[in-house]
């Protein structure tokens, strides 16, 4: 398939299910770049997802996302209870107006749920120029280190860093061992997980990927990564004040449907900085790079940039199993759901 015509297919599941279509179109945007760019995670794999939220009843179809100012650099948008793509879309001219006036600026999205990768935010943002940092919780599926109880979210961190004339540098990781999306990929593949990934209802080490979805993730670097994802719960969730992973999860309420909570997007303007008054930033971060890459290192987000130049080349293999399984799911609409399209 194309890239537009995964976006196409993907908002038309949306809008047959009752989604406005600007609401859906922005979250189909985000599905065609991951499977663009080869993360299959976060790709057409999701309208699962959507489609079990839309039918607890809790998502904003039409919600219309409302920007308020709560102090000079701090853009705080209401998505209504939406999915969070559009409500990114209305925030992100103000937050990078905002940016270039005052050095920085936060733009905190409440109220909203989440599902998409964080560097489709934070790369837009660089290559308009800016120094962009992301967070946000999820539903509580991760134990803290050494712990055997879900008390943390996957909480990924993103952050993007422009580059005159060549993509951003991204970065985009959970503080969990592993995108939950990637451990549920094995249990419908039939795969076990590497060791690491998680652990059994009973808090014991396991491989098999329907045992820790059961029981709890573990977090990538044991202590370390533990306390960035605490950090990611204080960020985006006790500072916006909005819901922490285990309030989102108890919200969810059994539905297994998208994580509800909010998310921090932090942009910085280099030109509001003393690296970027003196033309300094951008000559030392490529000496960096260079210094990386000429030991044969590839940067963090090469691989999806070269995925991206071969998708626009040759489309994007996309499994008819997986395609078959969305169509049944928005055949599937429960009696409820009728009832109040009616």
């Amino acid at each position: 398939m194309t890239v537009d015509e995964i976006a196409a297919f993907a908002t038309d599941v949306l809008v047959s299910r009752g989604m406005a279509r600007d609401q859906a179109a922005a979250v189909a945007g985000f599905i065609a770049a991951a499977e663009r760019d080869d993360c299959p995670s976060h790709g057409l794999y999701r309208l699962l997802g959507m489609l079990r939220t839309i039918d607890a009843g809790t998502v904003g179809l039409d919600a219309r996302p409302t920007v308020s100012e709560l102090r000079p650099g701090i853009v705080s948008i209401d998505a209504h209870f939406g999915f969070s793509p559009l409500a990114f879309a209305t925030g992100r001219p103000v937050l990078e107006q905002r940016a270039r006036e005052n050095g920085l600026a936060a733009l905190v999205i409440r109220n909203c749920f989440h599902f998409s990768a964080l560097w489709a935010e934070v790369e837009p943002l660089a290559a308009d120029g800016l120094v962009a940092l992301a967070m946000t919780p999820s539903h509580a599926w991760v134990a803290p280190a050494g712990g055997r109880r879900p008390v943390l979210g996957t909480n990924p961190i993103a952050f993007g860093w422009p580059r005159e004339g060549r993509l951003p540098f991204v970065f985009d990781f959970a503080t969990s061992a592993v995108a939950r999306g990637e451990i549920e990929l094995h249990r419908r593949a039939g795969r076990a997980v590497p060791p690491g990934w998680g652990v059994d209802a009973e808090g014991r080490a396991t491989t098999d990927p329907a045992a820790i979805l059961s029981g709890a993730m573990n977090t990538f670097g044991g202590h370390k990564g533990s306390a960035l994802s605490i950090m990611v719960e204080l960020m985006a969730a006790a500072l916006i004040g909005d819901l922490t992973s285990m309030e989102s999860a108890k919200a969810d309420n059994g539905t297994v449907g998208a994580p509800m909570h909010g998310e921090i997007v932090i942009a910085f303007d280099p030109a509001g900085f003393p690296g970027g008054a003196e033309a300094t930033s951008a000559s030392r971060a490529e000496m960096l790079f260079e210094a990386i890459t000429s030991q044969d290192l590839r940067l963090p987000s090469d691989r999806r940039y070269a995925a991206r130049a071969r998708s626009l080349r040759d489309g994007v293999k996309v499994r008819r199993a997986l395609l078959d399984e969305i169509a049944a799911a928005r055949r599937s609409a429960p009696r409820q759901l009728d009832e109040r399209a009616s």
